[in-house]
């Protein structure tokens, strides 16, 4: 397979038999939708990850003032107590 591929230069290599616009931007064009498609799911993940992360903080204070004050009522109503 390798014997096929025969510069004689490192510049006739970049040169690509003059078609190198073309066959660098491909590259550079790969390049870049692969880096996008590898860092925005990890930001998107960032964001769900600490969206999720508030989202129990704040269940778990209103749970905690929820529960505290139903305690408190119960205590405090002589007729829905026990």
């Amino acid at each position: 397979m390798f014997e096929a591929i025969q510069f004689s230069s490192i510049s006739e290599f970049f040169s690509m038999g003059g078609y190198a616009f073309n066959v660098w931007s491909v590259y550079v064009l790969f390049i870049f939708f692969f880096f996008v498609n590898l860092y925005f799911p990890l930001l998107r993940k960032k964001q769900i990850m600490r969206e999720q992360r508030q989202r129990l903080i704040v269940n778990k204070e209103m749970h905690a003032n929820n529960s505290g004050t139903e305690a408190g009522d119960s205590a405090s109503n002589p007729i829905g107590g026990s």
